[in-house]
């Protein structure tokens, strides 16, 4: 009766149009108090969900992504991997997916690196003939699979909440599924593409010289190869590594481009620290959700019925991966993380799943969930930047879903895609 109340108290709150945090607040509060716990419980779990080190690395990612797109970073990637592939139709496709697969080696984030690609490409594609809504779904689509690809934001979360999973292990359990959506994506955008002629012959510009847009993106490009080669050389921690990121970011933008003063840099720091506020304030308060879920033996009671429910270690895949699917429409990774790992985590464990592969799992499922109508997250922000309603996606967004579906059952039916590269690393 106890988990109902909780469950029932946070569903309605977000019906009610309460933010996340208020309705996750208000459930744990009034439940605790049901189950005549003292109150003080509240501030010393929030404080305590917050007060980890790994969870440094999330305010200064969100900076370093924030100067890197200000920078004009974007710009200049743009410039040069246009140069690499050249102009054929649906060369600009190729791009896209390209150049989100970088920034989301510097960002972490699917949302941002979303916003940062289409203010840069959907006004040079929509000038090609690419329809405002493919360009947008594609973008969206690409754009969210920056928590697939280290340094992932929500990989960082989820190590803190399942510590049998390492940041390091997870960071390289994420590079060949990134890839593996990549090309996932890449394949439909190119068939589309030549289907409709999109980017043909008389919609082509001049294809910018490889030689200087190489000279003057090489700031960009070597950004990944800091982050990701420091931390498997062993020189810095994960949490290191996003502080390396910020200053890193800020010279390039200061010192190299000279595209940022100390004005801009200012406001930069004012709106990322805006934004980790909001991402630390829901953390905190799912950290007192989790406790009282798990105090009140709600979370270990669902598990035990849903696996008894469901024998079948397909049948609750599937279920799980529906769950995501849906919950991914309406919320971020890592709220989903909060809310649902105290659940999910003693499901896969009673079914012997590796951890490391399952938060892989749950990372691409709730990627595909964030361009997936009707409240897909990215593809919310790339059509308001494109002009256009969301419904004008949903012609072409669909494929996208599709393809990266598969792409998840690829690494469903054959973990081992995950699993590789952390083992052959000695991080599995």
């Amino acid at each position: 009766m106890i988990g109902l109340t909780l469950v029932s108290l946070f569903l309605l709150a977000l019906i009610a149009g309460m933010p996340l945090a208020v309705a996750l607040g208000l459930a744990s509060i009034t439940v605790l108090a049901l189950a005549g716990f003292d109150q003080l419980a509240v501030p010393t779990n929030l404080y305590a969900g917050i007060a980890k080190y790994p969870l440094l690395a999330i305010p200064m990612f969100i900076l370093a992504g924030m100067i890197f797109e200000r920078s004009g970073v974007a710009l200049r990637l743009v410039r040069f991997i246009s140069a690499l592939v050249g102009e054929w139709t649906g060369s600009h496709a190729v791009v896209a997916v390209l150049v989100s697969m970088l920034l989301g080696g510097i960002s972490g984030s699917g949302p941002a690196d979303a916003a940062a690609v289409a203010s840069v490409m959907l006004p040079s594609m929509v000038a090609r003939g690419y329809p405002k809504g493919f360009s947008a779904s594609l973008i969206a689509a690409a754009g969210s699979t920056a928590i697939i690809i280290p340094p992932s934001v929500a990989f960082i979360v989820y190590s803190v909440m399942v510590p049998a999973a390492t940041v390091p292990a997870l960071f390289a359990a994420g590079l060949i599924p990134g890839a593996i959506a990549a090309l996932c994506l890449l394949i439909p955008a190119i068939l589309i593409s030549r289907r409709h002629g999109y980017g043909r012959a008389d919609r082509r510009e001049p294809r910018p010289p490889l030689g200087k847009s190489f000279f003057e993106a090489i700031w960009g490009l070597l950004a990944p190869v800091i982050i990701l080669g420091g931390l498997r050389m062993g020189l810095f921690t994960p949490t290191e590594a996003a502080v390396v990121a910020v200053v890193y970011g800020a010279f390039v933008g200061i010192v190299v481009y000279r595209s940022l003063d100390l004005k801009g840099l200012f406001r930069i720091l004012i709106d990322a620290g805006e934004l980790s506020a909001v991402v630390l304030m829901i953390i905190g308060i799912a950290s007192v959700f989790a406790w009282a879920g798990n105090t009140l033996g709600i979370f270990d009671a669902a598990a035990s019925m849903l696996v008894g429910f469901h024998s079948s270690p397909v049948l609750m895949l599937v279920s799980i991966n529906l769950l995501l699917l849906v919950a991914g429409m309406f919320l971020d990774a890592i709220s989903i993380f909060l809310i649902l790992l105290p659940l999910l985590v003693p499901i896969a464990q009673a079914m012997g799943w590796d951890l490391v592969w399952f938060g892989v799992m749950m990372t691409i499922n709730l990627a595909i969930g964030q361009f997936t109508p009707p409240m897909a997250l990215a593809l919310m922000i790339t059509s308001r930047i494109a002009g256009i309603r969301m419904e004008e996606t949903f012609r072409w967004v669909s494929w996208f879903v599709l393809a990266m579906g598969l792409g998840l059952a690829a690494l469903i039916v054959f973990p081992e895609l995950v699993l590789w590269l952390p083992r052959r690393m000695g991080l599995g």
